[in-house]
């Protein structure tokens, strides 16, 4: 990453180089290390953006406790942070970073490989056509079974805050990331580590698993890709997803063939609230690379023209870029009969927006060229230094930040084929694949920046399942909030039925608690699955909305490992089900949401041993 984690030699002189003074003849009170109240008396005026090249606050939780560790321990800030104690540093940067600082180590299992297996499910989208759809043959479990079924494990992220990463399956186990990096692959049947993978820093991508089973893939959050052997962990290879210091795989990465397409997002929305930062020079896009070996093969940047400097300077006088934006926050879609991939790109960070800003965009699969581009809401440029109080970076447009942060579904008919987008507007509209004109568009909430659409729909073909947030961070939007679950008629985008989140949260609990469905939803044969921010994880029918079964995952669960797993809201990923099992993620410090670092796994009564 760009950012140079330089932690305040102030606060090292101030906090650390002096001895409270005692009586001679009493021995000195031991004084309990308060990372926030030192951080705030001697770090938080050089990380405001008073300090040139110092992190902004807000990008703590995002580059996270080990990077912050490491600057104090190997990095830039070791020989001022010396005069701190192993146990003082590791307390600041995991009360920077949002994790917790004591964690039991996992449970192992006797065996340390897995057998070599084909994988049921085609990645975080669980098909190539991204619809979020589990075959019954793979999912099996019955519509009738769903009311049965309870925790059969539960496992905890050591140190987390959050769990983003959506568990594969490979054969009788679980491959999932972590807020830590550390990758697990874990038993379906008791959640034990069987082997782990460490990668350089956070992993909230899914991994991809190749159709023979030999290697797996997925990314971290400083932009690396890599490659390991999903029976033993091995890495294979690994390389850097695109050279700008900002990217981010927020995104889980596609598999094709002989390819890997890996979306590229970033963190310089984020870098941009720091007012002596040059903003901006990141253009999201998709990157792929050679399955076999990791070698780069074509980037495709959601924005043609690379930024350049604009000849104007900020209220510092720092010099000003653009075009800049259009992250892609999500996984690529695959459409094989076209020969061409489909994502949806984010807002702009500069002025005036991009034309590919707030996009659907279709790739060709094999050398990378655009084919066409459809823009769902214009004139969208933003970033974190406009959340602050409009600091020098804001662009003139001062958002809405209406992302597309959803993978786009393609949905295969009798008469017409149609890749069907939804969008943080409140927006789902549905595409022609050829041409990428719009056939119909219809508004299901009222939007924000922390509504609509978030993260993922679902369809089986004959509904389509849209996931509504409309929290109340719907900045400055209007009209009536429908957080809930709809489904939708793909011909025309009308309303089927519509299930109105039930709001489970106490007024103590809000904002953190909120009934909005952010999540991803996963659908299988007469059920949908969905999670909400109130931590409550629910399946309905999916012909008619009725409420088949709801488990509150925001509470504290006894670990496979024999510590706490500590739920909290649901966000981004969303279950998967499998062999009888669904398997979710519960817990998000970020954004105000509800902390925790759970992955539960559930099964019906007659599975349960």
């Amino acid at each position: 990453m760009r950012i140079l984690l330089l932690l305040c030699a102030a606060f090292v002189a101030a906090a650390c180089s002096e001895s409270p003074q005692s009586p001679p003849d009493k021995a000195p009170e031991p004084v309990a290390f308060d990372p926030q109240a030192a951080f705030d008396s001697h770090c938080a005026h050089c990380h405001d953006g008073s300090v040139p090249k110092a992190p902004h606050l807000v990008k703590f939780q995002i580059i996270g406790a080990r990077a912050i560790a490491e600057a104090m321990e190997t990095g830039v800030m070791r020989e001022q942070a010396s005069m701190l104690s192993v146990a003082e540093r590791q307390q600041l940067a995991a009360h920077l970073g949002g994790v917790e600082v004591a964690a039991r180590p996992v449970l192992r299992c006797e065996a340390t490989s897995l057998p070599r297996a084909e994988p049921s499910l085609r990645g975080w989208s669980m098909a190539d056509e991204g619809t979020r759809f589990i075959p019954a043959d793979v999912a099996a479990l019955e519509a009738a079974e769903v009311p049965n079924l309870q925790l059969k494990w539960a496992f905890a992220y050591p140190g987390a805050s959050r769990a983003r990463s959506q568990p594969v399956p490979y054969g009788e186990a679980l491959l999932v990331g972590s807020q830590s990096g550390v990758v697990y692959a874990l038993s379906l049947a008791d959640g034990c580590a069987v082997w782990t993978f460490e990668a350089d820093a956070e992993v909230r991508s899914a991994l991809a698993v190749s159709r023979d089973g030999t290697r797996a893939y997925f990314g971290d959050i400083r932009g690396t890709v890599y490659a390991i052997d999903p029976t033993n962990g091995t890495q294979v290879w690994r390389a850097r997803a695109d050279d700008h210091p900002d990217v981010t795989l927020t995104g889980s990465l596609r598999l094709h063939e002989d390819t890997v397409y890996v979306p590229l997002s970033s963190s310089e929305w984020a870098t941009a609230a720091d007012p002596s930062y040059g903003c901006c020079t990141f253009r999201g896009g998709v990157a792929a690379f050679a399955a076999e070996d990791g070698a780069h093969l074509w980037t495709t940047y959601s924005i043609a023209d690379a930024p350049q400097p604009r000849g104007e300077r900020n209220d510092m006088g720092v010099e000003l870029h653009h075009p800049a934006g259009a992250p892609v926050w999500n996984m690529p879609t695959l459409d094989t009969s076209r020969g061409q991939i489909y994502v949806g790109t984010g807002e702009a960070y500069t002025s005036p927006a991009a034309d590919t800003s707030d996009a659907v965009l279709a790739i060709d699969a094999r050398t990378g060229e655009r084919r066409w581009a459809y823009q769902s809401i214009p004139g969208d440029a933003w970033n974190m230094a406009c959340f602050i109080g409009g600091g020098p970076n804001c662009p003139v447009e001062d958002g809405p930040d209406l992302d597309i942060g959803a993978p786009p579904m393609l949905l295969r008919g009798s008469e017409r084929d149609l890749v069907v987008a939804g969008q943080k507007s409140g927006h789902v509209f549905a595409l022609n694949p050829d041409t990428g004109s719009l056939v119909w568009r219809v508004k299901i909430g009222r939007g924000g920046f922390a509504g609509g659409v978030h993260w993922g729909m679902a369809t089986d073909g004959q509904r389509i399942y849209a996931p509504n947030a409309d929290t109340v961070f719907t900045g400055r939007f209007t009209g009536e909030r429908k957080p809930g679950l709809f489904a939708l008629d793909p011909a025309d985008g009308r309303t089927l039925w519509f299930a109105p989140a039930p709001d489970a949260c106490a007024e103590a609990d809000k904002p953190a608690c909120d009934p909005g469905f952010s999540a991803a939803v996963t659908a299988i044969p007469g059920v949908v699955f969905a999670g909400a921010f109130d931590g409550h994880l629910r399946a309905y029918d999916s012909a008619s909305g009725a409420l088949l079964w709801d488990f509150d995952t925001n509470r504290a669960f006894d670990s496979v490992s024999g510590d706490v797993a500590r739920g909290g809201s649901i966000e981004s990923d969303g279950p998967v089900v499998y062999r009888g099992h669904v398997a979710v993620n519960s817990g998000y410090l970020f954004g105000d949401r509800m902390p925790g670092n759970a992955l539960l796994v559930f099964t019906s009564e007659e599975q349960t041993p």
